[in-house]
């Protein structure tokens, strides 16, 4: 037993039927961990953080009884999804319980006319999106775990991904629907919030309410075509991934890898030529055009066909992409930020101090309806003081920096509070016991 929590505390939850318990202290280590590890100044935060205690509801009246015993006692109660996040989203900064969500896994209903899917929070996406493309349909927007990520884990945490290069960010209106929310409350309710009051829930990273179910909108099924293109010149490179994201073609990824990333992941995507690349997911009717300009510049084009059921394109991409080099080298980690227009010049900028300690990962994206050129760069640690310097340089040439290297919501965004989440955490958990510490305007 845990000496830091009531005894009663215990004697409620193993009251609470469909409720399992998780005592053993190495899973209970296990389950209060992502992987922050990505950032070593979050291990350093991060790395002591364990919950006291672990439980894994098999169904939402046993979410509503923790809640409301945790809302009892005054313990904290973090939400886990499946541990695939990067910033510490589901790690328990002061201890307490860490809920499991992953049993509730149910696809509720769905509309074949309008396409949207009512899904459980514990939901697999690989999961969903196989069961999807049986219905002529498929997820807009996935990250790169997207077999191994839960859809409420996704919400919660994450912001974009494969897609976002023509459906732009979790956020933005029309992705998320409506919400089932439990409230953390004396007497604990499960609310329907249609789309406009689910927006403070939206990366929130599970502080103002428990997502039980999600109603997202979805689009047509496509047989995406796999294509990579292998250019010398930088620069070209860039011009050439912003041309086909411009184009009248149906894209769902649009990557760019410097030529030592290709030369060190994977080679999922063909042997390295010692050359950029650029990673394409492309629609049967598009690969002829994107062709053409490819070689309009005098490009190595190859289309390596539809995607299979292994690992491919996705998986050398979006944060993936860090994963791998993480593989190899440890020592590096990386950035998160939208460049500015002109996207070259700034690079060369950034490139003419740091070096090869940079290494430049950028991916197309829709930013409030237009194409813009989003950069998960890999960087070579060299310590806090140094990161925060490279942080400076590239807000200098007009970057906009999403930090991965701190825990709050509005510090790995903006940077502002957003008063909606807040306003949404004082009525939903009027005691601040859901994930405290992540929200800065709450604290």
């Amino acid at each position: 037993m845990n000496n830091r929590l009531p005894d009663n505390f215990f004697k409620d939850l193993a009251r609470v039927d469909g409720l399992i318990i998780i005592s053993s202290a190495n899973e209970i280590q296990r389950y209060s961990r992502d992987f922050y590890d990505y950032s070593p100044i979050l291990l350093e935060k991060l790395g002591h953080c364990c919950a006291d205690f672990v439980v894994k509801p098999l169904a939402i009246d046993a979410v509503i009884a923790v809640a409301g015993i945790c809302y009892k006692y005054s313990i904290p109660l973090t939400l886990r999804g499946a541990g695939t996040g990067n910033y510490g989203q589901c790690v328990p900064l002061q201890g307490g319980v860490v809920m499991l969500m992953g049993a509730l896994n149910k696809i509720r209903k769905f509309d074949s006319f309008t396409g949207q899917v009512i899904v459980e929070c514990g939901c697999l996406m690989g999961d969903l999106d196989n069961y999807l493309s049986t219905k002529g349909r498929q997820l807009r927007i996935l990250p790169s775990t997207w077999r191994t990520a839960s859809i409420g884990g996704f919400i919660a945490g994450g912001s974009g991904g494969i897609g976002s290069i023509r459906w732009g960010f979790l956020r933005d209106p029309g992705h998320l629907l409506a919400l089932e929310v439990v409230t953390t409350e004396k007497d604990p309710k499960i609310l329907q919030l249609n789309s406009r009051s689910s927006e403070s829930l939206n990366h929130a990273y599970g502080t103002n309410g428990i997502i039980t179910a999600l109603t997202l909108a979805t689009s047509s099924l496509i047989q995406w075509q796999q294509v990579v293109i292998d250019c010398e010149n930088w620069s070209d490179a860039v011009h050439l991934l912003q041309s086909c994201a411009n184009a009248s073609v149906n894209l769902f990824l649009g990557s760019l890898l410097e030529k030592e990333i290709i030369e060190a992941i994977p080679n999922w995507s063909g042997v390295s030529h010692g050359k950029h690349r650029l990673l394409l997911l492309v629609a049967p009717d598009g690969v002829t055009t994107i062709e053409r300009l490819s070689s309009s510049i005098g490009a190595r084009f190859k289309d390596l066909g539809g995607e299979g059921r292994g690992n491919g394109l996705r998986e050398l991409t979006w944060n993936h992409t860090t994963l791998h080099m993480r593989s190899i080298d440890s020592n590096w980690t990386y950035l998160q930020m939208l460049l500015p227009q002109n996207e070259v010049e700034a690079m060369n900028i950034i490139r003419k101090k740091w070096g090869k300690s940079i290494l430049w990962h950028l991916e197309a994206v829709r930013q409030q309806g237009a194409q813009r050129i989003a950069a998960l760069p890999l960087v070579r640690w060299q310590g806090e003081e140094s990161l925060g310097e490279l942080i400076n340089d590239c807000k200098k040439v007009g970057a906009v920096i999403f930090n991965p290297h701190v825990i709050s919501v509005e510090d790995g965004g903006l940077g502002i509070i957003d008063s909606d989440q807040v306003n949404t955490k004082k009525i939903f958990d009027p005691k601040g016991i859901l994930n405290p510490g992540k929200l800065r305007g709450w604290t």
